[in-house]
């Protein structure tokens, strides 16, 4: 009995056992769903659901008549999910079909893309870069499977133009130089986020319908720069460069009235495209980075401290060495030729250092120090461009007993361009200086302004008198007897002044030299303050001759953009001079005519028609005693179905070629520089609707023809 309880006993027990394993999963199951199931099913969709960034379209770049220079160009990438309901094997070969039209890859290709697939895939990508025409199309198709995903690229539509003011941007859209880095908070907007999905092996997978949050597009900038002026800088620039054999070369344009920079090139340039095809010294920015000792153009601060403190006279007679060698505290000053007897103009005017230095050391050190101050040296423009240095300027406690002559022509002392031009700028201003600025306004996508830059007054640099005084001092720089007097233009009066400065290397200085002329016109009603700066010339080591042949060529060339110059300018000059043709393609044919015959150009216009389709010669040409500027009537024609129209390639053809095929196929045309055309934007074979505009930039055949000023030479030679 006691044995059969024993028994009795293993069997319930091991019964109970059994038993209490499915209860035991019962009561786990009540327990998984009904007391932890929240958080397991959190857990579960942290560990499918992802989210990827989309990127928000980053902001556009404009010059200051609203040309568009840099843009963003979409590629959209095209897939399917293969395993939505509704989506068979008729939809995906109609899709396969019309998208081997625009790619001309064959249609099985696509269909073996899906088939293929890994089983359970719900994101075949079928074409990851597809046009606007195929996306349209695709679109309109309306198919629930398709999964279109944009992606930007910058474009920057003229290549190297303006390419340090606008810098460019890495592989993630990150700003790595100029307005890019600058204001990249600005231009890169806010990223949207698109749900995705997660297997087991951690593969990301889009499907249809999957919660999306839009992106916020970046900030758009319309800057102060005038495409033309830089066209016309840079160019000038790099002749300047080649023809003096400059390690390289820097040019500034800016308006002395508001501090708005008009133009900034450096040479050799480089294109933000491809900014890692070009050598790191290309992508750096001279103008603001580069400090220097600047030479004969500081003789301005001496100019203006003397003259405000009444510490000299403007008749007083300076003896100077018949060797042109003065010693000062043991060191030699030098002039870089013997002047004789001059008086205080032509201390300016010839550049002498000697009578220069000793006008300086009556100014008290401090003073002197301050006055270089208030002239902007030692401290940074805040312009609104990375990069910049604020030079060096030390401080009396730290000078020597020869610093404040050497300091008063230009030697121990550290700027940069952009601080020369911004002292210069303010003498130009009647004594008051600008902060310089790129920027004019920000936008945003629908172009309402969101920030606005006005111009801002830094600091009174100079009494309006003593201004009064130092203009005609600065005017006599270029003229014959001057030092710039190859900067001159008859008929335009500019002041200015020259600089040649050693270049102080490993502890020494040496026998190289920068070169460089700093100027303002008309020099009576200033608009126009340009500096150029030459690397080591070997033509010639003296400013007034190599940066002063840049900034001729480049003032003759924007005299014929700025129309009240340029009446001004034609009204000046004599009869045998060359006029500069300016730009009036797309203006009406009347409004063109009175245009011209105001500023003393003869006109011929043939055809009909209301606008104005072409012009010989073209926009910077010039036109000779007696020649006829010619213009063409017409009117541009529409394509009647209002369908997009393909761009021609125009690179090659000249702005009259290029003008009346655009007008043919119902197209305008905006024109950068003069010549044969090198770019275009758009590129060719993309399509746009009539009646929009495609932008060029030309390069005459032969710049000598429009730069070299050859009867200006001679009548100095006279």
């Amino acid at each position: 009995m006691n044995e059969r309880n024993a028994i009795l006993s293993r069997v319930f027990l091991v019964l109970g056992l059994i038993l209490l394993l499915p209860a035991a999963i019962v009561i786990q199951l009540l327990r998984v769903n009904l007391v932890e199931g929240e958080n397991l099913r959190e857990l579960w969709s942290n560990q499918t659901i992802h989210y990827l960034d989309i990127p928000a379209e980053r902001g556009q770049i404009y010059d200051s008549s609203g040309t568009l220079l840099v843009a963003n160009r979409v590629n959209y990438k095209l897939a399917v999910d293969p395993l939505l309901p509704g989506f068979d094997r008729e939809q995906l070969h109609r899709l396969a079909t019309l998208l081997s039209s625009h790619t001309g890859t064959p249609v099985q290709t696509y269909l073996n893309r899906v088939q293929n697939a890994s089983p359970g895939s719900r994101y075949v990508v079928l074409e990851r870069s597809i046009d606007v025409s195929a996306y349209d199309e695709i679109s309109a198709l309306s198919m629930r499977a398709v999964i279109l995903e944009e992606e930007y690229q910058r474009q920057y539509n003229f290549g190297e133009l303006a390419s340090h003011v606008l810098g460019y941007v890495d592989h993630s859209l990150t700003g790595m130089g100029g307005l890019e880095n600058h204001y990249n908070e600005k231009l890169k907007g806010t990223d949207g986020l698109q749900q995705v999905r997660r297997d087991r092996s951690n593969r990301i997978f889009a499907y249809v319908g999957a919660p999306r949050k839009q992106p916020k597009q970046g900030f758009s900038l319309h800057t102060t720069i005038n495409a033309y002026m830089q066209a016309i800088l840079e160019e000038e620039l790099e002749q300047g460069v080649l023809e003096t054999g400059s390690n390289y070369g820097t040019a500034i344009i800016m308006d002395p009235r508001s501090g708005a920079v008009r133009a900034l090139a450096n040479y050799p340039s480089f294109d933000p495209n491809e900014p890692g095809v070009s050598e790191p010294a290309s992508r750096r920015n001279y103008a603001l980075s580069d400090m220097l000792e600047p030479g004969s153009t500081f003789k301005l601060v001496t100019a203006i401290a003397a003259t405000e403190l009444g510490l000299v006279d403007f008749e007083e007679q300076f003896e100077t060495p018949e060797d042109g060698v003065q010693l000062i505290h043991g060191q030699a000053m030098r002039d870089h030729d013997p002047l004789g007897t001059v008086d205080f103009t032509s201390a300016i005017a010839k550049s002498s250092n000697i009578a220069i230095s000793e006008i300086a050391m009556r100014i008290p050190p401090r003073t002197f120090y301050q006055y270089s101050r208030n002239l902007g040296f030692g401290t940074g423009t805040y312009i609104d461009l990375p990069n910049e240095s604020a030079g060096r300027l030390q401080r009396p406690y730290e000078w020597s007993r020869v610093t404040l002559p050497w300091m008063s022509i230009g030697y121990e002392v550290q700027v940069t361009p952009i601080q020369i031009l911004q002292a210069y700028s303010a003498f130009a201003n009647g004594g008051v200086m600008m902060r310089p600025y790129v920027v004019e306004r920000i936008s945003d996508e629908r172009g309402r302004t969101v920030e606005e830059h006005r111009p801002v007054e830094v600091r009174r640099v100079a009494n309006r008198e003593t201004v009064d005084k130092l203009l005609p001092v600065f005017t006599e720089v270029v003229s014959d007897s001057g030092t710039g007097s190859w900067a001159s233009v008859d008929g335009l009066p500019i002041a200015g002044k020259t600089g040649t400065a050693q270049k102080y290397i490993d502890g020494s200085y040496q026998t190289a030299y920068r070169a460089s002329f700093v100027g303002f016109f008309p020099a009576d009603e200033p608009r126009y303050a340009i500096i150029v700066l030459l690397d080591e010339p070997s033509s010639s080591i003296y400013g007034g001759y190599t940066a002063g042949k840049v900034f001729q060529r480049t003032t003759v060339r924007i005299a014929g953009l700025d129309r009240n110059i340029y009446r001004r300018f034609r009204a000046e000059t004599s009869g045998d001079a060359v006029a500069v043709a300016p730009s009036v393609i797309g203006m009406e044919a009347e409004e063109a005519e009175q245009l011209l015959r105001s500023m003393g150009i003869p006109v011929r216009i043939t055809g009909k028609g209301d606008r104005v389709m072409a012009q010989m010669p073209e926009a910077g040409g010039q036109i000779g005693t007696g020649e006829v500027l010619q213009l063409e009537r017409g009117e541009p024609t529409a394509s009647a179905d209002g369908q997009l129209v393909t761009i021609p390639e125009l690179r090659g053809r000249s702005m009259r070629q290029a003008t009346s095929l655009l007008y043919d196929l119902g197209l305008d045309i905006e024109m950068i520089g003069s010549g044969t055309i090198y770019n275009q934007f758009p590129e060719a074979g993309e399509q746009m609707r009539p009646g929009r505009s495609v932008t060029v930039r030309g390069r005459a055949r032969t710049m000598s023809r429009i730069a070299d000023l050859s009867w200006m030479e001679d009548h100095h030679a006279q």
